[in-house]
């Protein structure tokens, strides 16, 4: 992140609209990655050897006073070890909603090829809301200080004020929001893809996935063009509060319509299954 930041900084080219969603992106791959190739050797070790779980959580507990002395020494992480677990444990309590309701969608055999699309439509909808607070963040940064609001953020949210307005930040909700069709038609062509190309979606798929990923991405910037200033108004950075907050807000969201989505073509007949022959006639 730390190269990423300054790379961008050195081409000329935001942080703001690249280092959050390359973040959440590489968190993700990063941490399956290790997942996958940890997780085979670790359960392998806990079939001739049960204790070795309770020797690897003694050994992570024995290690929080040593990374909270070294986080202590920088006054920013400093900060945040006193201030920036009430996002992340509320993010995770979000987030695991949109699980247990992914859970429930699953264990219906004839709604099991939601798994497929999941990250899709969250991802880029958290992606996108990402680039959107930290742009909110900068420009209220830049030009006021904490717990003072300028006169255009107070109140509450105004859908139309902010996707029909002609400030920056208005621009770049239109610009994200449109965003939305080619990057959803870019990850259903890759899908598309790496299923042999045998297949292609119907327009009826097309038209509800579109639609639930245009909803997910409208409520998501209309949150985030009311909750950066409320939270800055407040004297929390927004940096730091409201990307945990909203990215856990589009997985929720996110699982939510697509679990309807799918309820919905189900219901009208079409046929689902996890060898996707729902996805299309060839």
């Amino acid at each position: 992140m730390v190269a990423l930041i300054l790379g961008s900084k050195k081409l000329g080219i935001n942080p703001d609209n690249v280092a959050t969603p390359l973040a959440a992106s590489f968190g993700d791959l990063i941490t399956l990655a290790f997942l996958a190739s940890f997780s085979r050797w670790f359960y392998g070790c806990l079939e001739p050897y049960s204790y070795v779980l309770v020797l690897v959580n003694v050994v992570l507990l024995c290690l929080i006073p040593l990374w909270v002395a070294i986080s202590s020494r920088q006054p920013a992480s400093r900060i945040l070890l006193r201030k920036g677990w009430e996002p992340i444990i509320t993010a995770m309590l979000i987030s695991s909603l949109g699980g247990l309701i992914l859970d429930k969608t699953v264990t219906n055999a004839n709604l099991a090829g939601i798994i497929i699309f999941v990250p899709v439509i969250n991802g880029i909808g958290g992606s996108l809301v990402s680039i959107q607070c930290s742009r909110i963040a900068t420009a209220l940064h830049i030009g006021s200080s904490p717990g003072e609001v300028p006169e255009g953020r107070k109140g509450p949210c105004r859908a139309c004020h902010m996707f029909f307005g002609s400030g920056a930040n208005h621009r770049s909700a239109q610009v994200l929001f449109l965003l939305v069709i080619p990057g959803q038609l870019i990850f259903l062509y890759t899908i598309h893809l790496m299923e042999g190309a045998h297949t292609v979606p119907t327009p009826f798929f097309l038209f509800i996935f579109l639609a639930v990923a245009l909803l997910q991405v409208y409520s998501l910037l209309c949150v985030a063009d009311w909750l950066v200033p409320w939270l800055w108004q407040r004297g929390k950075d927004p940096d730091s509060f409201s990307i945990p907050y909203l990215t856990a807000l589009g997985d929720l969201l996110g699982t939510t319509l697509l679990s309807l989505a799918f309820l919905l073509f189900w219901w009208t007949g079409e046929p689902i299954s996890t060898s996707f022959e729902w996805f299309g006639r060839t």
